[in-house]
This record gives C-alpha cells, sequence and structure tokens, in this order.
C-alpha cells in the first residue's frame, strides 16, 4: 500500500523510503538521486514526526501508526463539521416552518416543550446533566426507554445532582441504576442552576429553578460561546463532585447489610430488621446494583473489601 494513502505526498513517501533504505543519508546525494527539494521535504517529515533531527526514520510499524491516527483525527474534524452542516439543515427547516429565524437564544415556555425538544435530537453523542433539585419524573416511559437504548450504542452521558436529591432512597436507587447503566453521576453540594448540554452544542438552562420542572420556562441556548462557558462550568463542577458509588451508607443500608451476612434466609433477614420482606428485598437489590455483586455472596464480599461490613 502506498503511504500516499495515509496522507503523505508523493514527495514525502519517498525521501522516507530513501531513509528507510539508507539511514543518516547526505541530503544533498539523495536530492541528486531523487530529483526532489529534499530539505524542504525533510522538514515536512520531521513536522510530522516521522523523521528525527539525525536523520533517522520513524521504523515503519510506528509511522503507519503515526499516519493512520493523524487520518483520523482528519476524519474527526470533518465529520464535526459535516454535523455542523447538518444543524444548519436542521435550522433552515425549522425556519422553513416556523417562517421566521431561528433565534440563538430561545425561551421555551414550559418543561413539557423542553422535552419535546429534546426527544427530537435522536442523534446526540455527548450528554451533560446538572440537577441540584430532587431528580425528576417528569419524563415519558418511551423517552427513557430510548434513552437506555442511546447509552447501550455508546451515549456518552455524564449526570451531576445535588445531594438533595439523593435523600430519598427511590431517588438514590434512581441514579444508582442510571449509572449503572452508562450514565455517569456524581453528586455535589454546590448551588447551580437546572443545566442540560448536548453534544456541546446546544444548551438549555432554567429560568427559575425554584419552580416545578414542568412548570418552569427554560432556555435553549445555541450561541457556541455561551454554551463553550456552560460547558467549562459543567466540567469544573464534575471535576469536583463525589463520586456516587463513593457515598457512604446510609443507616437502613447499614442494617441491611450486616442482616445479610447474619441471616440465611431474607424472611428472617426482613424480621429481625421489622421490616417488610419486600422492602428487605429491595433495599438488597439496590446494594448488589451498587456494589456491582451478581450475587448475595458476592455483595457481601465487597462489603467487607469495602470496609462496610
Amino acid at each position: 500500500m502506498s503511504l500516499q494513502n495515509l496522507g503523505l505526498t508523493p514527495e514525502q513517501e519517498s525521501v522516507y523510503r530513501y531513509l528507510l533504505r539508507t539511514p543518516r543519508a547526505d541530503p544533498a546525494v539523495a536530492e541528486t538521486e531523487l530529483g526532489i527539494r529534499v530539505p524542504v521535504v525533510l522538514d515536512e517529515l520531521r513536522a510530522l514526526g516521522l523523521v528525527d533531527e539525525l536523520l533517522l526514520p520513524l521504523p515503519p510499524a510506528a509511522a503507519v501508526d503515526v499516519l493512520v491516527r493523524r487520518k483520523m483525527e482528519r476524519a474527526s474534524r470533518e465529520l464535526a463539521r459535516m454535523e455542523a452542516a447538518f444543524d444548519v439543515v436542521r435550522d433552515l427547516a425549522e425556519e422553513a416552518r416556523r417562517g421566521r429565524a431561528v433565534e440563538l437564544v430561545e425561551r421555551l415556555p414550559d418543561g413539557l416543550e423542553v422535552n419535546r425538544r429534546i426527544s427530537a435530537m435522536l442523534d446526540r453523542s455527548e450528554t451533560m446533566h446538572a440537577k441540584p433539585m430532587p431528580l425528576s419524573s417528569t419524563y415519558s416511559e418511551e423517552y427513557a426507554r430510548r434513552y437506555r437504548r442511546q447509552l447501550a450504542d455508546g451515549l456518552v452521558s455524564r449526570t451531576i445532582v445535588g445531594t438533595a436529591a439523593l435523600d430519598r432512597p427511590e431517588q438514590l436507587a434512581y441514579a444508582r441504576q442510571m449509572n449503572s447503566l452508562g450514565d455517569l453521576h456524581r453528586v455535589s453540594a454546590e448551588q447551580y442552576l437546572p443545566l442540560l448540554i448536548i453534544d456541546r452544542r446546544i444548551a438549555f438552562v432554567r429560568v427559575a429553578p425554584g419552580e416545578p420542572s414542568v412548570e418552569a420556562p427554560t432556555l435553549l441556548i445555541r450561541q457556541p460561546g455561551i454554551v463553550a462557558v456552560l460547558v467549562e462550568l459543567f466540567d469544573g463542577l464534575w471535576s469536583r463532585a463525589a463520586d456516587l458509588d463513593g457515598l457512604e451508607l446510609t443507616a437502613a443500608e447499614a442494617r441491611v447489610l450486616r442482616a445479610l451476612a447474619e441471616h440465611s434466609k431474607d424472611e428472617a433477614a426482613a424480621r429481625a430488621l421489622n421490616m417488610s420482606l419486600r422492602k428487605y428485598r429491595s433495599h438488597v437489590a439496590d446494594l448488589m446494583s451498587r456494589l456491582g455483586a451478581s450475587s448475595r455472596f458476592q455483595a457481601a464480599l465487597r462489603a467487607k473489601e469495602r470496609g462496610w461490613l
């Protein structure tokens, strides 16, 4: 295969192959033999990382690896430009539908319209979500199923939740479930606005954070400079937040773990805790999910490894 398929010019490939055959070659001799301006091409090969200052060429396997990576980076940038072009097409289609220009900052009247807009964005590859308030259940089951499919298909998703969002056991269980599915969760005690960023290009920011999510108006922001600032804000919050799996056990979880280790049957453990069998088994399932355990025996072992037992 010609190295030109990986991005080299014919002159660059000729000089590189010449150096492989003739290490530490004299550039003047090489120029005479090849009939090209070797010093200029050598500078280009050095810039590409294929030749060092002693005119020693990178070994073929390493050189091909460098060229393949550069080609992949160029392809990635080109795909990003294509995605931006498709964004323009979608904006133009929306403009034609509405009969007016699409705004870079748009006010959406309520959470239902926000959910409709988010649901229409099928081809996302990354989401960043900051939820300071208790976790919302306004999303439909259909949306939840589709979101789980997107996670399974490679959607990169990060979610920051406030400590108040995890006060109720069902909310903590939901966060842990989503974390196990690939929507990585962290917990922050800092103050911040509800925020959703999609593909680092579109942001949804709640105008009145104290209002219920279904009623609150929200800004849809496409202005690149504003979105870039919001991405930086989210990344800072994420770096300071605590891992969800690193949270200490609640008192109830600690009691369930001890009962799990001490009793071989669920009925006996539930009675010892003065807890319904259904609630006990729900706690056990949550703990197994949190510990990444496939069996109760494995859950007990991993709890001991963490110092929880």
